[in-house]
C-alpha cells in the first residue's frame, strides 16, 4: 500500500518495518477500495511525526496571526492595512507568508469582501464599511512547513442574511471535518457539506477545492466541498489537508476578475468561507489550526 516496500519503515513512525507494523491493517482496509478503482494516496502524502510536528507549529502560528488580525478589523480600515499587519506578524515570527509571489500573487494574504468568493487582492482602495463581511485567508511557512486557515469577519451592522450565510458556512466546515475518518473516501466531506447548503438554499462553489498542505502550499488530494459520484482518494492516517467550503447565497457559478485572481459570485450575491488545516488520525481527525 502507498507504494511502500515491505521492508521500509512504517509510515506511522513506530520505527518498525512496514511488514511488521501496519501492512496487514492497510491491506484489509484499503484493498476493497482499490479493487473498486478508488485512488490510494502516494507514500509522500503520508507524513512522519517530525513533519506533523512542524506543521502543527506552523498551524499554531497561523491561528495566532488571525487572532491578532481580528482585533484590528473594523469599519474604515483598508484591506491593504490588513495585509500589512499579516505580513509584519508573519515576518516577526520568523515565518514567510506563503501567498506572497505565489504564481504571481502580489500580497501576503487574501481579503475577500461580500460577493468575492476568494483570492481577493488587498488594496488601499478597498475600505471596509458598515455591513460588509470579509474573509481573511492566510498561509504561513514556518521552518519549511505550511499551514492554511481563513475566517469570516462582520463589519458593524451586518444584515440577517449575511449573518445566516456566515453561520451556515461555518456549520458546513465543522460538518465536513466531522466526516473525516481514516479509510473512507474524501468525497464524504463534500456530501455532508452539500446537504447543509441544499437545506438552506445556498450554492456550493465547485470551481475551487480544499487541498493537501504541509510540505507544499497545494498538493493532493483535492477536497471537493460538493456532492460528486467520482471515486475520490481514500483518507488514511497522517494525511494533512484543508477543508474550506465556499458557500454562496445564490448560485454556485463564479468568474475570475480582470486581475486574474479575484473570484466573484456570478450573480453578485454574497459568499462566505471558513477554513482549517486537518490531520487524519487513526481514529478520526485533529484540527491543527484550532
Amino acid at each position: 500500500m502507498f507504494n511502500l516496500e515491505r521492508n521500509e519503515p512504517c509510515w506511522c513512525g513506530s520505527g518498525k518495518k512496514y511488514k511488521s507494523c501496519h501492512i496487514r491493517q492497510d491491506e484489509e482496509k484499503l484493498m476493497p477500495y482499490q479493487k473498486q478503482g478508488y485512488p490510494v494516496p502516494n507514500k509522500n502524502l503520508i507524513l512522519n511525526q517530525k513533519q506533523i510536528e512542524g506543521i502543527e507549529k506552523s498551524a499554531k502560528l497561523t491561528k495566532s496571526i488571525l487572532d491578532e488580525v481580528g482585533k484590528y478589523i473594523k469599519e474604515g480600515i483598508s484591506t491593504l492595512e490588513i495585509n500589512d499587519l499579516v505580513h509584519k506578524l508573519t515576518i516577526d515570527a520568523g515565518a514567510i507568508p506563503a501567498p506572497l509571489n505565489y504564481r504571481g500573487f502580489p500580497k501576503s494574504c487574501c481579503t475577500s469582501i461580500n460577493n468575492v468568493i476568494c483570492h481577493g487582492i488587498p488594496s488601499k482602495k478597498d475600505i471596509l464599511k458598515d455591513g460588509d463581511i470579509i474573509n481573511v485567508d492566510i498561509t504561513s511557512i514556518l521552518d519549511g512547513y505550511y499551514a492554511d486557515m481563513s475566517r469570516m469577519y462582520m463589519i458593524g451592522n451586518v444584515s440577517d442574511n449575511a449573518k445566516k450565510l456566515i453561520e451556515v458556512t461555518k456549520e458546513c466546515l465543522m460538518a465536513g471535518i466531522e466526516a473525516v475518518k481514516p479509510y473512507e473516501p474524501v468525497s464524504k466531506i463534500g456530501d455532508v457539506i452539500n446537504d447543509i447548503a441544499d437545506k438552506n438554499g445556498y450554492g456550493v462553489v465547485r470551481a475551487l477545492t480544499g487541498h493537501g498542505v504541509g510540505l507544499k502550499f497545494h498538493e493532493e488530494p483535492n477536497i471537493n466541498h460538493f456532492r460528486t459520484n467520482t471515486k475520490s482518494m481514500i483518507m488514511v492516517p497522517n494525511m494533512v489537508f484543508t477543508i474550506e467550503p465556499m458557500i454562496n447565497e445564490g448560485t454556485y457559478d463564479c468568474y475570475v476578475g480582470d486581475d486574474n485572481w479575484t473570484v466573484y459570485t456570478k450573480d453578485g450575491k454574497l459568499s462566505a468561507q471558513w477554513e482549517h488545516t486537518i490531520l487524519v488520525t487513526e481514529t478520526g481527525y485533529k484540527i491543527l489550526t484550532e
